[in-house]
């Protein structure tokens, strides 16, 4: 197919992206070539909006809210789509293993679609489930890069759709009395008031990430910044299956000006798997499903949150931390085996429950209307095996995120940040030595700290249509100087109601 000259007076946005579409995404895989129709239909329907829709006046709230009355159900939909690809990089040689990026160039494209739904069971009591499905392919199936560019991207990648009740859980509040204030109705929640003093538990299969290490201007891959450092502390090892999701209670005790949270979860048996509850929960079945006595493995994680102001403009700082027990190997026992015998060597020798811990810090700052900056900072032992999230021992992030409002854009959203991410000294002679971790490992390392740089910006196409536009550049990725720099293109389309 012969590309098509895109030199023409017409430069509406509509005609832009047939060209793009003709050029680029037909020559694609099948999923690409959906994703394209969408943005096509998103962009006329951008033609279509006259005027942006008018903001709901001061004293407008969601019918249940107003009324003071609690909503007794709920159900909402969300879909979304993002391609992202980057071109051939440097690299000074041809990895002998199999976590590392390909240096040719890649195009992957992902899809998630969730229905999720609430009831009120009794006084203060929630009950809500979300049924997820999943298609697609991160970049190397989400291996070759830490700081891994596709938030959407899971690390078992299908190509046909996969589903699983990714949560299915209870949530009982107990009011302590004093000044109350709205609940929103949202995606997990019911409309209605709670006590602002109260004491709450999560029972149930949820992620961690709903609960804890929170951050209004960098949180949703769906939404906002699209990279796994920037939506989650990727130093810390959270409890999850390959999908992102566990099993677990969570209780948290908050006050007007703080919160302080606790919980603890289930983790897989096996590293970077599905735990014992997706044999059930996840379709179709996948043997790799494996249960760990709750007493065995674990992860328990703990959250001081503490809000403030300045000169009105509020901010939040977060102190988190976490410990975790599995059937983890030694870096340091791990690395004489792979010394002695070789990439590949068994490493069962290796292997002993462990406890493996950290700190994470998460800071946000409103420093104007419609402006805000964020950072998180996080640290663990770097000893033990990467069980659940990456393999990231030291992690700092900084940026900021602007509404549109000056432009006269007020649900759009421009943003942009940085990431730092490094391993300790015991790791570090791991990979050199050929050993893979969860993204990492590709048979050498010249050790470098991972840095990463992300813009975006999320245009509200039509009521609840966004489309996004974003780049991203990561040097010495997943730790190795000799390999890169890489820069990641990509689109997102989302919609929810």
């Amino acid at each position: 197919m012969s590309k098509k000259s895109c030199d023409s007076a017409d430069n509406s946005v509509v005609s832009i992206i047939n060209c793009f579409v003709s050029n680029n995404i037909l020559r694609l895989r099948p999923r690409a070539v959906l994703l394209a129709g969408a943005l096509l239909f998103a962009a006329r329907c951008r033609a279509q909006v006259a005027a942006p829709t008018p903001a709901p006046s001061a004293g407008a709230t969601n019918s249940a809210a107003a009324t003071n009355q609690a909503q007794n159900w709920n159900w909402h939909v969300q879909n979304t789509e993002v391609v992202q690809g980057y071109p051939g990089f440097p690299a000074k040689y041809t990895p002998r293993a199999f976590n590392s990026l390909p240096t040719g160039g890649e195009t992957r494209e992902t899809v998630s679609l969730d229905l999720m739904a609430g009831v009120r069971l009794w006084k203060g009591a929630e009950a809500h489930v979300d049924g997820l499905m999943w298609q697609g392919f991160g970049l190397n199936n989400t291996t070759g890069l830490e700081a891994v560019p596709n938030g959407e991207s899971y690390r078992i990648g299908t190509s046909l759709p996969n589903g699983m009740l990714a949560r299915l859980f209870i949530r009982q509040t107990i009011g302590l009395g004093g000044e109350h204030e709205d609940v929103a109705d949202s995606q997990l929640t019911l409309a209605g008031k709670q006590d602002v003093s109260r004491l709450t538990f999560t029972v149930g299969r949820m992620s961690a990430g709903d609960i804890f290490d929170q951050n209004t201007y960098a949180n949703s891959p769906r939404t906002q910044f699209m990279n796994w450092g920037l939506v989650n502390n990727e130093a810390w090892d959270y409890a999850a299956d390959a999908v992102g999701f566990s099993t677990g209670i969570a209780v948290e005790l908050n006050q007007p000006q703080w919160t302080l949270r606790y919980g603890w979860f289930q983790v897989p048996k096996i590293a970077n798997n599905l735990t014992g509850d997706d044999a059930l929960f996840k379709w179709p079945y996948d043997s790799a499903a494996g249960y760990e006595p709750i007493f065995s493995g674990w992860a328990m994680v703990t959250e001081f949150e503490r809000r403030y102001s300045i000169n009105n403009h509020p901010g939040t700082i977060r102190f988190l931390a976490f410990l975790n027990r599995a059937d983890m190997f030694s870096y340091s026992e791990a690395t004489g085996i792979l010394k002695a015998n070789g990439p590949g060597a068994d490493l069962t020798a290796a292997r002993a429950y462990r406890l493996k811990y950290g700190f994470g810090l998460n800071w946000e700052q409103e420093i104007a209307t419609n402006i805000g900056l964020f950072s998180r900072l996080g640290w663990n032992d770097g000893q033990e095996q990467a069980w659940m999230f990456t393999d990231v021992d030291y992690a700092a992030t900084l940026g900021v995120s602007v509404k549109g409002e000056s432009w006269h854009r007020p649900n759009d959203t421009f943003g942009v940040a940085g990431i730092m991410n490094g391993i300790t000294r015991a790791e570090q002679a791991y990979f050199a030595a050929g050993g893979t971790g969860i993204e990492g490992g590709d048979g050498n390392l010249n050790y470098g700290w991972e840095q990463a740089m992300e813009t975006y910006y999320n245009s509200q196409i039509c009521n609840e249509v966004h489309l996004t536009l974003d780049y991203q550049f990561i040097a010495n990725p997943a730790f190795n100087r000799d390999r890169g720099p890489v820069s990641v293109f990509g689109a997102r389309l989302h919609w929810e109601f």
